[in-house]
């Protein structure tokens, strides 16, 4: 005996190759757009924005541990400075500026 669960009718396959070619249509539509110079474009720029984005946040998270490590060494745990390492960089600091202001001094002299 044969199968006939294979079997259909005219109206059968036409309603087939009819939803068949709307789903070969669609496939064709977005095909074309992810190929589309502006789309193509578009996803070029969002990757490289989300690129910045990532080594800018890095770069930040970076430079803020830096910060809080060099603020670590002159602040103690209640936020109060440390003037065993406060004084001795602040006079570093005045010390380098007054040589700059005498050597600029002396050349203008």
């Amino acid at each position: 005996m044969a199968d006939t669960s294979d079997i259909r009718t005219p109206a059968q396959i036409e309603a087939d190759i009819k939803r068949r070619r709307e789903v070969l249509a669609d496939t064709l539509d977005e095909i074309g757009v992810r190929v589309h110079p502006k789309t193509i474009v578009g996803d070029a720029k969002a990757k490289v924005v989300s690129n910045i984005d990532h080594t800018l946040g890095r770069a930040y998270v970076s430079v803020n541990k830096a910060v809080t490590d060099v603020k670590a060494q002159f602040v103690d745990e209640e936020g109060a400075p440390r003037l065993e390492r406060v004084v001795p960089v602040a006079l570093v600091a005045v010390g380098l500026v007054g040589l700059l202001v005498l050597g600029t001094r002396r050349r203008k002299g």
